[in-house]
């Protein structure tokens, strides 16, 4: 019994710095993190076409939905899912060219047409479908058992996921960093320093801190365009539209919602190591897959893009060690606030890019290393079997690999997190050496 329960990924239960936390305080802790996601949040409708306002509130309804299916459990946020950008693009586009084929791209149509709703309606009703394959992998794990399901992903498994989703995303953050240096290193050092030399409340706020360094000095250089935060309105509903559905959009979307789902278990990992709680058992993989697909589905019947966690936001847990689910809330009821006041988005969205890069170096780091933490605690034996996996997992995940079979491609985490569970299955059945 005691060599199959050492298959299990094994955590240490960690402190949560909220404890004795006022209400104010958690507002301050929420903002930190709307901050953190709302980049890559409202990027994702900038290339799509999809109505910024619309994809921050189907973010912060998506979140809570996912906190209501996971007994409020769960330290996560969900934000706009980059594996769709693609798919939802080429949806978009085929109606568009059926009625107006000289249009190339999508800033060109919204450029012509204005609203191009009626078209990206077909896209949002893929992703509505798309969401359903998380809550079927979900279904399929209640119904196998979460002890079966563990033993496809031992800690030498499991481990290098996480390293790679912090490895994996290292390159987005040096290329944000990248546009101006300078201000990339002042948030990051203002982060380092109140992290680890401040004491009290503001220990927990390294990144707003970050942020307002880097913002200030922005301003003061002339790195900031206050044009959009003077023009913006006040108030404003979201463009919210039905989805349309088709047999097209359905065959180009819905393949694409495979790899999200199995790059979900990496997720769920991460943040059950960061925490030290095993949220993969309670409240179970099945409810944290089926919460993720839900909120996808909800996103795209209001016309908003699809959800996923944010592993940003884990590293914003990994780095606060603030572990209350109630936090991540606050920052979703932002995010719908946000879309309901223009300004204030344009405000985030004057933060220079380089600034949040700053932020993002530390962040995407403290993931990795959590993963490495994570080996280490279970004390995985890298060599033989092992090292195997974790070497060709490494290589599939970093090397630019990709399996496509028509519409359906996976590559990164996903590609790493099926090799893993091959070569582990494989080296089971073979009994192959540990040395």
């Amino acid at each position: 019994m005691a060599e199959r329960e050492s298959q299990y990924l094994k955590i240490e239960p960690q402190e949560d710095r909220s404890k004795g936390v006022g209400t104010g305080g958690l507002i301050l802790l929420g903002l930190q993190h709307a901050f953190t996601m709302f980049g890559a949040t409202v990027l994702v409708p900038y290339l799509t076409g999809v109505p910024v306002n619309v994809a921050l509130f189907t973010a912060g309804v998506g979140t809570l939905l996912f906190h209501w299916i996971t007994k409020w459990k769960v330290p996560v946020f969900l934000g706009s899912s980059f594996a769709y950008i693609a798919p939802m693009i080429t949806v978009t586009m085929y109606y568009i060219n059926l009625e107006h084929p000289d249009i190339e791209n999508i800033q060109e149509a919204l450029h012509q047409l204005g609203d191009i709703t009626p078209y990206l309606a077909y896209a949002t009703g893929g992703i509505l479908l798309a969401g359903f394959v998380k809550l079927i992998f979900g279904i399929l794990i209640k119904l196998v058992g979460i002890k079966k399901f563990e033993l496809l992903f031992p800690p030498a498994v499991s481990g290098t996921m996480i390293i790679l989703i912090g490895l994996l995303l290292s390159p987005a953050a040096i290329n944000m960093a990248s546009s101006n240096w300078w201000l990339a290193v002042v948030a990051l050092v203002t982060a380092i320093f109140v992290r680890l030399y401040t004491k009290g409340f503001n220990k927990l706020l390294p990144v707003i801190w970050g942020i307002i360094a880097g913002y200030v000095v922005a301003a003061i250089t002339g790195n900031v365009d206050f044009s959009e935060v003077k023009s913006a309105a006040w108030v404003g509903i979201p463009h919210f539209y039905w989805p349309k559905f088709s047999v097209y959009a359905a065959s180009v979307i819905v393949p694409v919602a495979i790899a999200p789902a199995v790059e979900h278990f990496g997720d769920i990992f991460a943040i059950s190591a960061v925490v030290g709680k095993p949220f993969y058992e309670d409240p179970g993989m099945h409810r944290t897959l089926m919460g993720d697909g839900l909120a996808t589905s909800l996103a795209g019947l209001f016309g908003g893009p699809a959800n996923t966690t944010y592993s940003e936001n884990t590293g914003v847990v990994a780095l606060t060690k603030v572990f209350n689910p109630n936090v991540m809330r606050v920052a979703a009821g932002f995010a719908i606030l946000m879309a309901f006041i223009p300004k204030v988005g344009a405000l985030i969205r004057s933060i220079p890019v380089s600034v949040m890069g700053g932020i993002m170096i530390m962040l995407f780091g403290m993931i990795a290393g959590v993963g490495i933490r994570t080996l280490v605690q279970n004390r995985v034996k890298v060599d033989g079997k092992n090292l195997i996996t974790i070497a060709i997992m490494l290589v599939a995940g970093l090397g630019g690999a990709k399996w496509e079979v028509g519409n359906f491609s996976l590559q990164g985490l996903g590609l790493a997190a099926v090799v893993g569970m091959a070569l582990n299955g494989l080296f089971v059945l073979t009994k192959a050496s540990d040395d």
